[in-house]
């Protein structure tokens, strides 16, 4: 699905922001110039000696060459900000992120003025996925940029893009609506922006976005899948169908996109075509349990249990968490006659979703078929008290689908930290 792909794009995004526009890292630019200033100990020919071998190694890409002399430098003078601020930056250079944190607050605890320091230890905190640590820095940062400044977008649209990289969609729109309107043609912002937007169920703001996506892209199967989710999320199920099949036309090689597409058809009982699409699906994630499971339902519904058998049983050894495939093998299981194989299923099944009262039903109607009456009254006593769930949307679903990992091809894209 979109999420997915969408940070699959995150790396030449952040690449973007986190970097100035004639392509050099900050910290290399700023940090040449903050000179010595805080050595103290050998005398300044020696210093500046260990300084310009230390530059002249850096510019040569020699990175463990130069922060071995950075290093021996800060043994001799433990207080040198600058050895620590280039240690971090070399660390940084190599994606060592984790590791230039501690290197650069050691160089802010002993030269909070020094320029760009905070910056990088942002962007190292950004990069390393510490992302509530990286937002609190660039918030910081902000507060001293002037308003309406490049740098102050530049910082906005870090807190977005980490605020999204959390999950904290409705703190990610803002900053996000902003980066948008900066760049009109930029169209993996505006992917990010409309998911946060679906995420903090702002629906009419997915769909503003949507058609600003179509402008720039009109065959974009991400954006018709969020249309989708958000018209789904209205209860206008028809336009949502509608979407997902635009979805599968623009591109049927997205994950999920035939999962959607067969669960908005399932949830209308549509079953034939729902099977096919999940088949479909099953064809770009061949370990897609959720494909499976909802596949294996609708071969239930259509009365074919012996196809339906297999299937569920695969999706639970891929997923032993999803409710619907235990309830349908404990199903399967009573029309064969295997009662106490059904009982654990309808068990399991009551424990994934408590609130779901058709474990409950089945349950009920196992326990007085075996003579159970004490234990049947309990059950139906709980479907008494609870609701049938109704069906889950088609965002909650397909968010299930993204947290379960992307298909083998993709395992290289970026992950929800930058």
């Amino acid at each position: 699905m979109y999420f997915r792909h969408a940070r699959m794009r995150l790396e030449t995004l952040v690449s973007r922001v986190t970097r100035n526009k004639s392509g050099l890292n900050l910290i290399a630019i700023l940090l040449m110039a903050a000179g010595a200033g805080n050595c103290v100990g050998q005398s300044a020919t020696s210093v500046e000696e260990q300084r310009q071998q230390a530059f002249a190694l850096e510019q040569q890409g020699q990175n463990a060459e130069a922060e071995a002399v950075w290093s021996a430098l800060a043994r001799s003078e433990p207080r040198s900000a600058e050895a620590y601020a280039h240690m971090g930056f070399l660390e940084a250079r190599q994606a060592h992120y984790a590791e230039a944190v501690p290197l650069y607050r050691k160089a802010l605890a002993f030269d909070s003025a020094m320029p760009g320091l905070k910056m990088n230890l942002g962007l190292a905190l950004f990069k390393s996925g510490a992302l509530k640590e990286a937002i609190e820095t660039f918030t910081l940062l902000l507060k001293s940029e002037p308003a309406e400044s490049a740098e102050a977008l530049r910082l906005t649209t870090l807190i977005g893009i980490a605020h999204y990289g959390l999950g904290e969609y409705a703190e990610a729109v803002p900053d996000l609506k902003q980066a948008t309107a900066s760049d009109a043609k930029n169209l993996p912002f505006r992917l990010m922006l409309a998911q946060s937007c679906l995420g903090a169920k702002q629906y009419p703001c997915v769909l503003d976005v949507y058609h600003e996506i179509l402008e720039l892209n009109a065959e974009s199967a991400e954006a018709d899948m969020l249309a989708g989710e958000a018209l789904d999320e209205m209860k206008d199920h028809a336009g949502a169908i509608q979407q997902f099949r635009a979805a599968v036309k623009a591109d049927p090689k997205v994950p999920n996109v035939h999962f959607g597409l067969g669960y908005l058809l399932w949830t209308q009982s549509q079953y034939d075509e729902a099977a096919q699409e999940f088949q479909a699906e099953l064809v770009n994630v061949p370990d897609s349990a959720q494909a499976l499971a909802y596949l294996a339902d609708t071969k239930m519904q259509l009365s074919h249990p012996d196809v339906a058998r297999p299937l569920v049983e695969k999706a639970i050894e891929l997923d032993a968490q999803m409710e619907l495939a235990h309830l349908d093998l404990g199903i399967l299981d009573v029309d064969a006659g295997k009662r106490e194989d059904a009982l654990r299923e309808f068990q399991t099944a009551a424990k994934l979703n408590p609130n779901d009262v058709r474990p409950h039903w089945q349950l009920a109607r196992l326990y007085k078929a075996m003579g159970k009456a004490q234990e049947a009254k309990v059950e139906f006593d709980k479907t008494s008290s609870l609701h049938k769930a109704e069906n889950a949307t088609i965002f909650e679903e397909l968010d299930k689908a993204r947290a379960k990992g992307k298909p083998a091809e993709d395992s290289n894209g970026v992950s929800t930290n930058p």
